[in-house]
């Protein structure tokens, strides 16, 4: 079973995923059906959102993202009619025109700003790993 998630810049190196966010959540929606999935997008689209696109992905694989970025994943169930918010978020953390190499830097100070001394070897392995998959 495959769901649809919306993306923008979809199969480039500023790929992002659309979220939503409520009561301090940011929430994927993962699509039971692609024509709700598009259907949302086209909307997104109607209040000014970048075009965005339609792709479909093992459910595994988005919740593992949204567990390694904080999100949480949302099933909207066949045949739900799901409107986006009437108002966009002011600042969001994708950029359509970011530089890649701008962004692994950028995480990459902000991981630095904790104190690596008393990391464990187990921690460390985990933030070079994290890092390998930024470059």
């Amino acid at each position: 079973m495959s769901v649809y998630v919306v993306l923008f810049n979809a199969r480039t190196e500023n790929e992002g995923i659309h979220s939503l966010e409520m009561e301090g959540r940011q929430l994927v929606l993962m699509f039971e059906v692609e024509d709700d999935a598009t259907r949302f997008a086209v909307m997104l689209e109607a209040q000014d959102f970048p075009t965005a696109s339609v792709e479909a992905f093992d459910p595994e694989e988005i919740e593992e993202f949204c567990e390694s970025a904080g999100y949480e994943a949302v099933l909207v169930e066949d045949g739900t009619l799901l409107m986006p918010p009437e108002k966009a978020v002011e600042e969001t953390t994708w950029n359509p025109d970011a530089d890649p190499n701008e962004i692994a830097r950028l995480k990459l100070e902000e991981t630095a700003k904790g104190s690596f001394q008393d990391a464990s070897s187990d921690e460390m392995d985990q933030i070079r790993a994290q890092l390998e998959k930024l470059l």
